[in-house]
C-alpha cells in the first residue's frame, strides 16, 4: 500500500517515512529523552548512595542488599504490567500515571526513618520506574521513520545514561554536603516538576489511536502535525494485525517466539551487568582505596561511556545488521570487563575499562531497545518491549543480590570481574542467534531480518 490509499486512506507509517523528521516528532523524542533522563537518576541513585547508607547504619553488603534490591524487583513488576496496561489504555496515560508514581514514593523515600520502610519506599518508586522506560520507548518509535528509527530511540535512551551518570556527579557533590537524602529528594522533585509539560506537551501514539478507530480525529489531527494530510484524507491504516489473541499471547505465538525469547535472554544478561556494576562498582571502586568522590565519578564514567555507546551503536544498526551490531558490542564488553579485573591498581586504566564496559554493555542494552521496539506490532508492542524489560529486570535483581552474595564471599576482584565475562558472552550468543535466520516479521516495516 502506498502512503495513500484510494484517495481517503493514509498509510500511518508510510507517511511518516515518507517525510522529513519534524519539531513536532523531536518534541516526542525529547519529552521522552527527559523522562529517561530523570528514571535513570532515580534508578542509579541508591547506588550512588550505598556507601553512604552503609556508614549511616553500620550496613554490611548483605543487608544493603534488600535496599539496593527493592526497587528492582518494583521495576521488574511495573514493566510487566505496564506493557498491558498500555497496548488497551494507551502509552501516554501509563506514562503519565508512572511517571507521578515513581515522583511521589522517590519524594517520600527521601525522609525515611529506617532501612525496611526505605525499602518498601524503593520498591513503589520500582513500579513506576518500570512502568515509564518501556512506554518512553514505545511511544517514541511509534513516530519514527523507519529509516533513522534506532538512532533516534537509542538517542532517546541516552536520557537513562545521562542521568545515571548525572546521579553520580551530582551525588558526588551533594553527599559531602547535604546527606544521601538529598540525592533522593531531588529523584521526587523533578518526575512532579516534569509532569505537567508532559500532560499538555506529549501526544498519545497515533499508531494506537488509529488501531482503536481508523476515522479519529485526534488521529488525524496528531498526524497531521508531522506534516498536512491529502486531500480528503478520512481514515488511518497501520499494519495488519493479529487482534484475536491478547498482546502476550501474540508475543510467545510462533511468528514471533524465537525473536521474543532470544530478545528476554539478552535483555536478562546484560541487565544483569549493567545493574549488577551500577549498585555495587561504587563500593567496589572505593574499597581498592579511592575516595567516595572518586568512586562516584569513576562509576560515572560507565554511564557516560554507554551514552556514546548507544550513539555510535545505534547510528550502526541503521546502516548494518543489527543483530551483527549487538553480538560485537557484548563481546566487546566481555573484553572490558576483563580489563577491569586486570587495572584495579591504575586509576587511569580503570576509569578508561568502566568507560569502555560501558559503550559496549550499556550502549548494546539500549540498541536492544530499538530492536524490540521495532520487531513487535503496534497491538503488542508495548507489552513486547516491557516484558523484555521486566525479564530484563529479573536479571537486574539477580545482579544486585548476586553481587552481595559474591562480596561476601570474598571473591578477588580479577575473579569477580571474570565472572560477570559469562553473561555478556551468553547475550552475545542470543541476539546473535535470533538474527540467525530471517523470521516472519510481524510489522512489515520493520529489517527483514528483525
Amino acid at each position: 500500500m502506498s502512503s495513500t490509499d484510494n484517495n481517503n486512506t493514509v498509510d500511518v507509517q508510510r507517511f511518516i517515512d515518507s517525510q522529513p523528521v519534524t519539531a513536532f516528532q523531536w518534541r516526542v523524542l525529547l519529552l521522552c529523552f527527559l523522562v529517561t533522563a530523570i528514571d535513570g537518576l532515580d534508578t542509579a541513585a541508591i547506588g550512588f548512595i550505598a556507601p553512604a547508607l552503609r556508614e549511616h547504619w553500620q550496613l554490611g553488603a548483605a543487608e544493603l542488599g534488600p535496599v539496593l534490591g527493592a526497587a528492582l524487583v518494583g521495576l521488574m513488576l511495573g514493566a510487566f504490567m505496564a506493557g498491558p496496561l498500555a497496548d488497551r489504555f494507551g502509552r501516554k496515560r501509563v506514562l503519565l500515571l508512572s511517571v507521578a508514581c515513581f515522583g511521589t514514593f522517590s519524594l517520600a523515600a527521601a525522609f525515611a526513618q529506617d532501612l525496611h520502610s526505605l525499602a518498601l519506599l524503593r520498591f513503589l518508586t520500582g513500579l513506576g520506574l518500570g512502568g515509564a522506560m518501556p512506554n518512553a520507548i514505545t511511544l517514541t518509535s511509534e513516530y519514527c521513520p523507519q529509516r533513522r528509527r534506532s538512532l533516534m530511540v537509542t538517542g532517546m535512551f541516552c536520557g537513562f545514561t545521562l542521568g545515571s551518570a548525572l546521579g553520580g556527579v551530582v551525588a558526588a557533590q551533594m553527599l559531602p554536603v547535604f546527606g544521601w537524602r538529598s540525592v533522593l529528594l531531588l529523584g521526587g522533585v523533578l518526575p512532579l516538576a516534569l509532569l505537567p509539560v508532559l500532560v499538555l506537551a506529549l501526544p498519545e501514539s497515533v499508531r494506537f489511536l488509529a488501531r482503536r478507530n481508523p476515522r479519529d480525529v485526534r488521529a488525524l489531527a496528531t498526524l497531521g502535525q508531522i506534516a498536512p494530510l491529502p486531500a480528503g484524507c478520512q481514515q488511518l491504516h497501520i499494519e495488519a494485525e493479529d487482534e484475536g489473541h491478547s498482546p502476550v499471547r501474540q508475543i510467545l505465538a510462533t511468528p514471533l517466539r524465537r525473536g521474543t525469547l532470544a530478545l528476554w535472554l539478552t535483555f536478562f544478561m546484560s541487565l544483569l551487568i549493567i545493574y549488577g556494576m551500577t549498585n555495587w562498582l561504587p563500593l567496589l571502586v572505593k574499597d581498592t582505596g579511592l575516595t567516595l568522590s572518586q568512586a562516584a565519578l569513576v562509576s560515572a564514567l560507565f554511564q557516560i561511556g554507554g551514552t556514546l555507546g548507544a550513539l555510535c551503536l545505534g547510528a550502526a544498526m541503521d546502516r548494518f545488521d543489527p543483530h551483527h551490531v549487538l553480538a560485537l558490542a557484548l563481546l566487546g564488553g566481555a573484553g572490558c570487563l576483563f580489563a577491569i579485573g586486570q587495572s584495579h591498581g591504575d586509576y587511569a586504566l580503570l576509569g578508561l575499562s568502566v568507560a569502555g564496559m560501558g559503550f559496549c554493555i550499556s550502549g548494546s542494552q539500549v540498541g536492544a531497545n530499538a530492536l524490540a521496539a521495532a520487531f513487535y506490532p503496534t497491538s503488542s508492542r508495548a507489552t513486547g518491549v516491557s516484558w523484555a524489560h521486566g525479564v530484563g529486570r529479573i536479571g537486574s535483581v539477580c545482579g544486585t543480590f548476586g553481587g552481595a552474595l559474591l562480596l561476601d564471599a570474598g571473591l578477588t576482584f580479577e575473579l569477580l570481574f571474570g565472572v560477570l565475562m559469562l553473561p555478556a558472552v551468553i547475550g552475545a550468543a542470543a541476539i546473535f542467534f535470533k538474527g540467525a535466520r530471517p523470521a516472519t516479521a510481524a510489522c512489515p516495516n520493520t529489517h527483514a531480518t528483525l
